[in-house]
């Protein structure tokens, strides 16, 4: 997989029964430019009104994931959703003539399959991951439900179901890599319990659900004749109400299929929170709701930090080394304050300086309490983003760049000796006519020391 976003190369449709409405939907997946995300519009209200597909935009997680903004909602995202995230698009604009998805036939295969027959493209910007790198839980004590996130080079995703049935009462399924999703998890079908049904017709959901968008759990038998008005309520055919088990037409696809569903459900919800995932996700009686939960917390540490800081690993190989460096800055001691890269893309870089007290600048700033000064910070993060800049001609040792403006400067925590401080710098725009405009971040551990925005020109040594 590399680390480009991708969109989808052709736009598809899609039109079935809505779950809840029982309406004839069409839904419309759309290409989308870089950085867009997900976003649906209501193709059928007056002005087409577009919400942005986020955890903070939920409103109800009652037999589906609910979004809405200013009025407008639209419910059973979580497939399509599902399918968008599992086969790798991060940007697509989805327009739907009704307030939900179609629910097709209760799985997100029907959406992998015209991924796949439309095609990917990638696009120039990098994948924005959110890393995990501290143990987060949610907890529901009332329902016994938890979903726990560790730290994890890829996402993966645990599901342990549990419910009081003689049909279905423990089952578990893992996904241990994305790729797989589209075999293993995509055509995995909702399930509901025929005791749940009739509630749900009350509260006027679920008008649209029969025996072939839905497994269906016959566990406790009941009298014919309610059994046939349950049939007839949802406009299915009767059955044999002294015959328990799975009432649906089609076959279970895998033994723990409704396992893999709620599995498949978590990777829907968790989509809301705008980036791609790296972490494990181990889910004890997952639903929407504590979904949600999870997506709305891991999204408000995303608003609390513009960029994370970065991961560094100080026994793999660096990108390069000091004397890499050397060979494309023209800096040197004591003015040279990189002394590794660990991360470079066509759209940004990642760099380090180890902070000793045996700096020069320590000398008179200060003796007494040695604070690295702030404008050699910004000077470290000029240096750093000088490593992409270069990157982008040929014969980069022929070249130098200077600084054209310096804005947004804000110093937030100390620098001091023995602090290892990342350096993360992304463009913020094209390189045009040697000209770079950049951001820049100065972290120590996971705190921010000093951000900035930096501009600057690429100029061919004479």
């Amino acid at each position: 997989m590399t680390n480009k976003q991708k969109t989808l190369k052709e736009s598809f449709e899609l039109e079935g029964k809505g779950l809840h409405t029982g309406l004839q939907i069409k839904v419309h997946f759309c290409p989308a430019p870089d950085n867009h995300g997900y976003k649906i519009k209501r193709v059928d209200m007056e002005g087409e009104p577009v919400i942005d597909a986020l955890a903070e935009n939920v409103v109800g997680t009652q037999r589906g994931t609910v979004i809405s903004k200013g009025g407008i909602q639209i419910s059973t995202i979580e497939h399509g959703l599902a399918a968008l995230y599992g086969m790798g698009i991060d940007n697509c604009l989805i327009e739907v003539n009704a307030p939900e998805f179609p629910i097709l036939d209760g799985s997100a295969i029907q959406y992998v399959k015209e991924i796949q027959r439309v095609g990917i493209v990638e696009q120039n910007e990098p994948i924005d991951y959110f890393v995990i790198k501290n143990k987060i839980e949610v907890k529901d004590e009332e329902t016994g439900s938890s979903l726990l996130v560790l730290p994890d080079d890829d996402f993966c995703v645990n599901s342990l179901i549990s419910f009081e049935s003689s049909i279905l009462d423990n089952q578990y399924a893992t996904l241990e890599s994305i790729t797989d999703f589209a075999t293993e998890i995509a055509g995995c079908r909702t399930f509901v319990f025929v005791r749940e049904i009739e509630p749900l017709l009350k509260n006027n959901l679920i008008k649209g659900g029969d025996l072939d968008n839905a497994i269906v759990i016959y566990e406790n038998q009941i009298a014919q004749d309610q059994f046939d008005k349950l049939a007839d309520s949802m406009g299915v055919s009767r059955k044999d109400a002294t015959q328990l088990g799975y009432l649906n037409n089609k076959p279970l696809v895998f033994v723990n299929e409704p396992a893999r569903h709620k599995l498949l459900d978590i990777i829907g919800d968790i989509a809301l929170i705008g980036r791609r995932l790296k972490g494990r996700i181990i889910a004890t009686r997952p639903g929407h709701k504590i979904n949600n939960q999870l997506a709305r917390m891991i999204r408000k540490e995303i608003k609390q930090s513009e960029v994370q800081a970065p991961v560094y690993d100080p026994n793999k190989e660096p990108l390069m080394t000091l004397k890499q460096i050397k060979e494309l800055l023209p800096h040197r001691y004591p003015f040279l304050l990189v002394d590794k890269i660990i991360e470079k893309s066509e759209r940004h870089v990642v760099g380090l300086k180890n902070v000793t007290n045996t700096e020069a600048f320590f000398q008179g700033h200060f003796p007494e309490e040695p604070v690295m000064p702030g404008v050699l910070l910004v000077e470290a993060m000029a240096q750093t983003g000088g490593i992409l800049a270069l990157s982008s001609v040929e014969e980069p040792e022929r070249y130098s760049t200077y600084f054209l403006k310096i804005d947004s400067v804000k110093f937030r925590n100390k620098v001091v000796p023995g602090d290892t401080v990342i350096f993360h710098l992304s463009l913020m725009d094209d390189i045009r006519r040697g000209i770079v405009a950049m951001k820049g971040y100065a972290f120590v551990g996971e705190k921010v020391a000093c951000e900035a925005e930096l501009m600057a020109q690429i100029v061919k040594n004479k």
